[in-house]
């Protein structure tokens, strides 16, 4: 898995840098080695978005691309919940692909032709 950690509106830190990565490497048990996650950390200068602290991912699967944008008031706080929620786009992206599978397999008949046909 190719990860890609870049800033808009700041310098991203070693600390955050590695932050970021290490919370993301959970997806590497989850995706294949060809995907490629791009994390864009920005602070928006709006004064009146208390939130201002964003994490933004996008994750290019084989025939999928996944994003996902979370903003709180602490960068740590929103890469926390940026990979929670990629995690879970993954696993039902996963779960999909599994039940397309199972679906696809029990509409054959035992000689493996389809019904109907």
């Amino acid at each position: 898995m190719e990860l890609s950690v870049k800033g808009r509106n700041l310098e991203v830190s070693d600390a955050i840098r590695r932050y970021a990565e290490r919370k993301l490497s959970k997806l590497e048990k989850q995706v294949s080695r060809l995907a490629t996650v791009e994390v864009e950390l920005a602070v928006e200068k709006n004064p009146s978005i208390a939130e201002n602290q964003v994490a933004e991912a996008t994750v290019r699967l084989k025939g999928h691309t996944l994003r996902a944008r979370e903003a709180t008031r602490d960068m740590k706080a929103s890469i926390d919940e940026l990979s929670a929620k990629l995690l879970r786009q993954v696993k039902d992206e996963r779960k999909r692909k599994a039940t397309k599978r199972k679906i696809d397999k029990h509409a054959l008949d035992a000689d493996g032709e389809a019904p109907g046909f």
